[in-house]
Order: C-alpha cells, then sequence, then structure tokens
C-alpha cells in the first residue's frame, strides 16, 4: 500500500502534465487540430480554446434578474393621506424608569 505522500505527489505530477500539455496545445493550432477535427470552428471549446482565450479560470455569470421595465413619466402619483398610527411602545413606558440604585 503507497502512502499519502507518494499518492499526492503522483496526483500533483499528473495535474502539471495535463496543464503543461493543454499550455502545448494551445501554443500549437496544428497539434490541437490533430487532437480535435473540429478545432478550427467557432463553437469550439474545450480546456485548450480557453486556456489560449485567457479565460480559463473564470465561468460567465448569470444575469441577477431581467431588464426593468419602463415607467410611464406622466402617470399620476395618488397624493399620500396623513393617518396617525399608535405607537406600538405605549405599552412599555411601564420600563422607562429605572429601580433605585442603592435599595
Amino acid at each position: 500500500m503507497r502512502n499519502s505522500r507518494s499518492d499526492r505527489a503522483v496526483g500533483a505530477i499528473f495535474l502539471c502534465l495535463a496543464f503543461l500539455w493543454t499550455l502545448a496545445l494551445s501554443a500549437s493550432p496544428q497539434l490541437h487540430q490533430r487532437i480535435h477535427r473540429d478545432a478550427n470552428r467557432g463553437d469550439h471549446v474545450c480546456a485548450v480554446t480557453m486556456v489560449a482565450s485567457g479565460n480559463y479560470d473564470h465561468s460567465p455569470n448569470v444575469p441577477l434578474g431581467s431588464v426593468p421595465a419602463l415607467v410611464d413619466q406622466s402617470s399620476s402619483i395618488p397624493a399620500l393621506t396623513p393617518q396617525w398610527v399608535e405607537s406600538p411602545f405605549l405599552l412599555a413606558r411601564i420600563f422607562e424608569h429605572a429601580p433605585p440604585a442603592h435599595s
């Protein structure tokens, strides 16, 4: 049984070699064409094209919302009517005085 350190070393070497292979394919379009037959098409997307375009660590953001609706500027705004609202703190007025400091 191999130890954990050698497993990590093998994994790191594999990832480095895979990234170097991707860089080599992005630098050589002819080699990339040999690997992918559709590499010259505009809609071809793979790790090589992402590295070549420089956005391999970026995913496009999803729009957060829809386009805001236009408001008709000629519409009339209703007048505000004043209303008296009872304070919710009137029942808590018993707590406005603290107990004596020295009892």
